[in-house]
C-alpha cells in the first residue's frame, strides 16, 4: 500500500479516493446498526418472529461485528488491504439483498450475522486507511470525515429506516445497501493498489487468541444483551454463557504469553497514552449508545412519537457536527487535545444533566438544546480521541491499535446499555412502589380525583361500576408514567456523572509533537 510517507505535504487524488471509500464503507456499517429499529416491528410482522425473537436481528449484527474488529488488522495483512475490502463489500451487499428477501427469523439473523462480520472490517480499516495515506498535515481533515461517520450513522439509521418502511417496504431497509456497495467496489479498485495474498500469515496466525476472541466476545455480548430480560444470574443459559465468556478471554490471555503476534495486542495498553484514549472512548461510547437509546424510549414512551418523529429529534444533535466540522480540522491542529476532549466531556455532561428535570408532559422541543449542546460534546470528545489513538502508536500498529480503538466504542455501548436496562428496570419498580404507598384511602386529594375521573367516565358511557373501574385504571397508568419519567431523569444524571468521571484520564492525553501549526493547512 502506498504509504503517506510518499506523500509528504498533500495528499493525491488517488489517496482521497481511497479515503472516500474507507469512509463510505464505515458509513454503510454503522448505518445498518440501528437502520432496523424503526422497522422492526414490520419486520417481526413479516417473518413471524415474536418480540422477544425479533430483539436478534439486531443483536446478531452488534454480537458479529465486534467479532470482526479486531480481526481485521490480521485479516488485512492475510489477504492485503483492497482484496479484503473488496470481499467484505461484495459480500456485505449480498448478506443485505438476503435478509431483504428474508421469510423467517432464523434466514433474517443469518443475513444480519453476516453483515455484521463483514460490515465490522470496514470501521477500523477506514481509519488505517486514513492514517497510512495522508500526511500529517492532512490527518485531521480524514479523521473528522471518518469521527462524522461514526456519529451521524446510528442517528440517520432509525430516520432512513423508519421512512422506508412507512413509505416504501422494509425490505428496502437492506436493498438501499445494493447501489452503495457497487459505488464502494468502484471507488476501492480506483483508489487502493493491488496486494499480494500473505497465506503464510493465516497459517502461522494466532488461532488460540483468535478462538478466545470469537468465544469470548460474541458470548459476552449476548449476556449483556440478554441478561437483564432473563434476570442474569437467575438464569442457567447467563451463568453458562458468563462461563464461556470467562473461557474466551482465558484464551486471548494465554495468547499474549505464547503467540508470535496475539490476534488482539493487548501489550498497546502498556502505553500510557493510548490506554487512556481506550478508556475514554469506552465511556464515551457507551453514552453515546445509552443517548441513543434512552431518548427515543421516552419520546415513544411518554409523549407518544412514533419512529420517524423520535429520528427527526435525534438528528438535531447531528447539527452542531456539521456547523463544526469546516473549522475542527484547524482546532486539531492548534488546540491542545487535552482541551478539547475535556471540554467535549463537559458539554456531553452538560446535555444530560439538562434532561434531569423531565416530566410527563416533556415532549421533542424540550430535548432541543441538551441535543444541540450534546451534538458538540461529541464532536469535541470523539474528534481529538481519534486522532490521539493512532498519533499514541507507531504507523506498523495502526491496524491494531484501530481494532482496539472501535471494539472498546461497542464494548462500552454494550456495558452501557446493560447497565441503563438493569438501572430502568429496577428503580422503575422502586418508583412505582413508592407512588403506590403514598397513595392511600384516606387521602382526600386522592378521592377527590377519583370522584372526579369516575364523574367523568360515568358522564361518556352511563355506569358507575365501570366508570370507577375506568378511574383506577387511568390511575395506575398515571402512576407507571410518573415512575417511568423519574427513571429516565435519574439515568441521565448517572450518565452524566460516569462522563465527568473520566476528566482525569483527559489530563493523560498528549498532542502528537508537530502538530501545532503543522496542520494550519487541513482546512484548506
Amino acid at each position: 500500500m502506498t504509504e503517506a510517507a510518499a506523500h509528504p505535504h498533500r495528499a493525491s487524488a488517488t489517496d482521497w479516493i481511497a479515503v472516500t471509500a474507507g469512509a463510505l464503507g464505515a458509513l454503510m456499517a454503522t448505518l445498518d446498526i440501528s437502520i432496523t429499529n424503526s422497522a422492526l416491528p414490520q419486520i417481526q410482522g413479516e417473518i413471524g418472529a415474536t418480540g422477544t425473537e425479533g430483539t436478534w436481528i439486531s443483536t446478531g449484527y452488534l454480537m458479529s461485528e465486534i467479532v470482526m474488529i479486531p480481526l481485521a488488522a490480521w485479516l488485512t495483512r492475510v489477504f492485503g488491504l483492497r482484496n479484503f475490502l473488496l470481499g467484505n463489500a461484495v459480500l456485505f451487499t449480498l448478506f443485505s439483498v438476503m435478509c431483504g428477501f428474508s421469510t423467517s427469523l432464523s434466514m433474517m439473523v443469518v443475513g444480519r450475522i453476516g453483515q455484521g462480520f463483514t460490515g465490522g472490517a470496514m470501521i477500523p480499516t477506514a481509519q488505517t486507511i486514513i492514517r497510512t495515506r495522508l500526511p500529517r498535515e492532512q490527518m485531521p481533515v480524514g479523521m473528522t470525515i471518518f469521527g462524522l461517520i461514526v456519529l451521524l450513522g446510528p442517528l440517520l439509521g432509525p430516520v432512513l429506516g423508519g421512512w422506508l418502511a412507512e413509505n416504501i417496504s422494509w425490505s428496502w431497509c437492506f436493498f438501499v445497501n445494493v447501489p452503495v456497495g457497487f459505488a464502494l467496489v468502484a471507488l476501492l479498485i480506483t483508489g487502493l493498489p493491488a496486494e499480494k495474498s500473505h497465506w503464510e500469515s493465516f497459517f502461522k496466525a494466532d488461532w488460540i487468541g483468535i478462538a478466545g476472541l470469537a468465544i469470548g466476545l460474541s458470548s459476552l455480548t449476548v449476556v449483556l444483551e440478554e441478561g437483564q430480560r432473563n434476570q442474569w444470574f437467575e438464569s442457567h443459559e447467563i451463568v453458562m454463557l458468563t462461563c464461556v465468556t470467562a473461557f474466551g478471554f482465558l484464551l486471548i490471555a494465554i495468547s499474549q504469553f505464547v503467540a508470535t503476534k496475539p490476534i488482539v495486542r493487548l501489550s498497546l495498553l502498556r502505553n500510557p497514552r493510548y490506554a487512556s484514549v481506550i478508556l475514554i472512548v469506552f465511556a464515551v461510547g457507551a453514552g453515546l449508545y445509552c443517548v441513543s437509546f434512552l431518548l427515543p424510549q421516552f419520546l415513544s414512551v411518554v409523549a407518544g412519537y412514533n419512529a420517524l418523529q423520535s429520528g427527526a429529534i435525534m438528528l438535531v444533535s447531528g447539527v452542531p457536527a456539521f456547523l463544526i466540522m469546516p473549522v475542527l480540522p484547524r482546532l486539531l491542529g492548534k488546540v491542545d487535545f487535552r482541551v478539547l476532549v475535556i471540554s467535549g466531556l463537559l458539554c456531553f455532561a452538560a446535555s444530560c444533566l439538562l434532561d434531569i428535570s423531565l416530566t410527563a408532559q416533556s415532549v421533542g422541543h424540550d430535548f432541543f438544546w441538551s441535543q444541540i449542546l450534546r451534538g458538540f460534546g461529541q464532536m469535541l470528545a470523539m474528534m481529538p480521541l481519534n486522532q490521539a489513538s493512532m498519533a499514541a502508536v507507531s504507523r506498523e500498529e495502526s491496524g491494531d491499535a484501530a481494532g482496539l480503538y472501535n471494539m472498546a466504542r461497542n464494548l462500552g455501548g454494550s456495558v452501557g446499555l446493560a447497565i441503563i436496562g438493569t438501572v430502568i428496570d429496577r428503580r422503575n419498580d422502586f418508583h412505582t412502589a413508592s407512588i403506590r404507598e403514598s397513595l392511600t384511602a384516606n387521602s382526600v386529594i386522592g378521592q377527590e380525583r377519583m370522584a372526579a375521573s369516575a364523574a367523568s367516565f360515568f358522564a361518556q358511557g352511563g355506569d358507575m361500576a365501570h366508570a370507577k373501574m375506568q378511574a383506577l385504571g387511568q390511575l395506575s397508568m398515571q402512576i407507571g408514567q410518573q415512575a417511568i419519567v423519574m427513571t429516565y431523569s435519574e439515568t441521565f444524571y448517572v450518565l452524566a456523572i460516569a462522563l465527568l468521571a473520566c476528566l482525569p484520564l483527559a489530563l493523560l492525553l498528549k498532542t502528537p509533537r508537530g502538530q501545532s501549526g503543522d496542520m494550519s493547512s487541513a482546512g484548506h
